[in-house]
């Protein structure tokens, strides 16, 4: 992962983020949302529901959509590659 990858973790202080993507996410315009789906029952279902909802919500919005194969082992080196250069934000789900 590069600098320019911002985590964001529940439990933790939101980290300062870059004024132009600050602009760029109370907007939606130009946004580049990114699903990770970890492969777990209903993980999908409840993808569906949150792009629906920022769909709704940022209907210009472009998203990238991915998938890994199997819940028990870590997302490939490829797809992180793929949504760090691809996306702004990223969202992942369990579901069960």
């Amino acid at each position: 992962m590069t600098d320019s990858v911002m985590w964001i973790i529940p439990e933790a202080p939101t980290p300062k983020a870059h004024e132009s993507g600050l602009r760029k996410l109370g907007s939606g315009t130009g946004l580049r949302f990114g699903v990770l789906d970890n492969s777990k029952n209903n993980a999908d279902h409840l993808l569906a529901m949150i792009i629906d909802g920022v769909k709704a919500k940022f209907p210009d919005i472009a998203i990238v959509r991915t998938r890994k194969p199997s819940a028990a082992t870590g997302a490939a080196a490829e797809v992180l590659a793929q949504l760090e250069k691809e996306t702004d934000v990223v969202i992942a789900a369990m579901a069960d």
